[in-house]
């Protein structure tokens, strides 16, 4: 009896995931936007602005915000829709891909200064993220959700353990000496 409810239990969780899974987690026009930053900064600006944009849904703020996200429209098409659950699971995905699109250029040319821009700033914006959704993640009932914010919890953890590692930021410094 409990092996038969392990197992109904177990094939849920499988099917939630790969419903999540099989959606875009960004829209037509973000990947576009994806394809035309080339240089690495700009693409995590592309995905941290994606992210954000699910943020503005989940928490229900684009009334607020209908002025500037009317003018944005032109450029990132509309809001993206979809349940809290497939939202954070595309947040989750945004954090996953600007993720390896850092992994990717440190590969290439470990020593590119963009690197250590683009990490502090997912960095920031992944603790902006949590910060937000922290209260969200309590309130989470089905398995797709409670996945979907393990996932993102995942995502932001690595980040935050990779910037931790980052050499104090120097530019700053230097522009601070020269004045």
């Amino acid at each position: 009896m409990i092996t038969r409810l392990l197992l109904t239990f177990i094939i849920s969780l499988l099917l939630a995931n790969t419903a999540l899974a099989q959606r875009d987690y960004l829209t037509p026009q973000e990947v576009d936007l994806v394809k035309e930053a080339q240089i690495l900064d700009k693409r995590i600006d592309v995905f941290i602005r994606a992210a954000e944009r699910r943020l503005i849904v989940i928490n229900g703020s684009a009334a607020a915000n209908a002025k500037p996200l009317k003018k944005e429209s032109e450029r990132w098409g509309e809001l993206p829709t979809g349940s809290r659950a497939e939202l954070v699971s595309d947040i989750a995905r945004i954090i996953d891909a600007a993720i390896d699109n850092i992994d990717d250029v440190s590969l290439h040319d470990e020593r590119s200064p963009l690197i250590a821009k683009s990490l502090r700033k997912l960095a920031a914006s992944a603790n902006s993220i949590m910060a937000q959704l922290k209260p969200l993640s309590a309130q989470a009932k089905s398995d797709a959700e409670i996945a979907s914010f393990e996932q993102l919890n995942e995502g932001v953890q690595s980040i935050m353990e990779a910037a931790t590692k980052l050499p104090p930021e120097v530019e700053k410094k230097a522009k601070k000496d020269k004045n």
